[in-house]
C-alpha cells in the first residue's frame, strides 16, 4: 500500500517536459515560440536600428554588415522591422484568441447545459457565422470598429468565437450526460457548481486544442488585416504591412518579401504543430503521458 501511495500524477512541467521529450517535433515548434517571444520582449535591445528610422539615400539595398537583411522602399533596416514585427504578430494573435475564448467558450458551456430553445437558438446563431468566410467576417466588423490592430484583432476574436462555442456545445453536450455529473445534481449542486467544477474542466481539452490551431489562423488574420491596410498603421512595423510595402517593389527587389513571408510562415507552422500534438497527447484513448 505504501508502495502505491507513492505514486502520483507528474505535475504540470513534468508533463510538458514528458511531452516535448517524446514529441521533437513539438519540442521544435515550442523552442521557437519561446525565441519569438523573449525577441518580441526585448527588440529595442537587439534591434541593431530604429524600425521607423529612414535612409532615403539607402533604399531597397541589398543585405549587407550594416543591414542585415538589406532594407525597403523608404530605406528602414528590414531586420530591425522584422524583430518588432514579432511583438505585433504575438500580441495580435493573444489579444483575438483570447477574446475568442473569452466570448465562445461561456456561451457554449452554457448553451450545451442549459439544452432546449437556448441550445436550439444558439446552434442556430453559430451556424449562420460559420457560413461567411471569417476574413470577410473581419473586414466587416473591422470596417465598423475602426481601423488599427486593436480593432482588427477584436474583430477577429468576435469572428472566431462561434468556432470556440460550437466546440464547447458540443463536447457540454456529451460531458452533461456523464454519471458524476446527475449525482452532483442529485446532491443538490448548483448550476453554477457544475458548470464551474464538472462542466468546464472536462470541457476544455478540445478547446485548447482549437486555441493553439486559432492562433495560427490569428497571426494570419492580422497580417492580411495589415497587408490591406485594416490593421496596424505606418509607421508602425508589422509582417503583413512589410509583405504589402515589398509587394509595391516586388518587380524591382522580389527578396524583399522573403522575411517577413517566412517569418509568418515560420510562425503559423510552429502553432498549428502544437495543437496537432497536443491534440494526440490530450486523446483519451493515448495513453503515453
Amino acid at each position: 500500500m505504501k508502495e502505491m501511495d507513492t505514486i502520483s500524477r507528474p505535475s504540470g512541467l513534468q508533463w510538458l517536459i514528458q511531452w516535448l521529450q517524446r514529441d521533437k517535433r513539438a519540442a521544435l515548434s515550442f523552442v521557437f515560440l519561446l525565441t519569438l517571444l523573449f525577441v518580441s520582449l526585448t527588440a529595442e535591445w537587439i534591434a541593431p536600428h530604429s524600425p521607423t528610422e529612414q535612409h532615403l539615400s539607402n533604399t531597397l539595398a541589398a543585405p549587407s554588415k550594416l543591414n542585415w537583411l538589406g532594407t525597403d522602399d523608404l530605406g528602414r533596416d528590414i531586420f530591425s522591422r522584422l524583430l518588432y514585427g514579432a511583438r505585433a504578430a504575438l500580441y495580435a494573435s493573444c489579444l483575438a484568441v483570447s477574446i475568442a475564448v473569452c466570448l465562445g467558450v461561456p456561451i457554449g458551456i452554457w448553451a450545451g447545459y442549459m439544452g432546449g430553445w437556448l441550445d436550439e437558438l444558439v446552434g442556430r446563431m453559430i451556424d449562420t457565422l460559420l457560413s461567411f468566410p471569417a476574413i470577410v467576417l473581419a473586414i466587416a466588423v473591422t470596417g465598423a470598429l475602426g481601423i488599427g490592430l486593436t480593432n482588427g484583432m477584436i474583430a477577429v476574436g468576435i469572428v472566431f468565437a462561434p468556432q470556440l462555442a460550437r466546440l464547447a456545445r458540443a463536447k457540454t453536450l456529451v460531458v452533461r450526460q456523464e454519471l458524476y455529473v446527475d449525482a452532483a445534481r442529485c446532491f443538490g449542486s448548483s448550476t453554477r457548481h457544475i458548470l464551474w467544477h464538472h462542466i468546464l474542466p472536462n470541457a476544455l481539452q478540445p478547446v485548447l486544442v482549437q486555441v493553439t490551431i486559432l492562433l495560427a489562423g490569428a497571426l494570419l488574420a492580422e497580417a492580411s488585416l495589415s497587408f490591406l491596410g485594416l490593421g496596424i498603421q505606418p509607421p508602425d512595423p508589422s509582417w503583413g504591412a512589410m509583405l504589402a510595402r515589398a509587394y509595391q517593389s516586388m518587380e524591382i527587389a522580389p527578396e524583399q518579401m522573403y522575411a517577413p513571408g517566412i517569418a509568418i510562415l515560420l510562425t503559423a507552422m510552429a502553432f498549428n504543430s502544437l495543437g496537432e500534438s497536443l491534440r494526440k497527447v490530450l486523446d483519451p484513448t493515448n495513453q503515453r503521458l
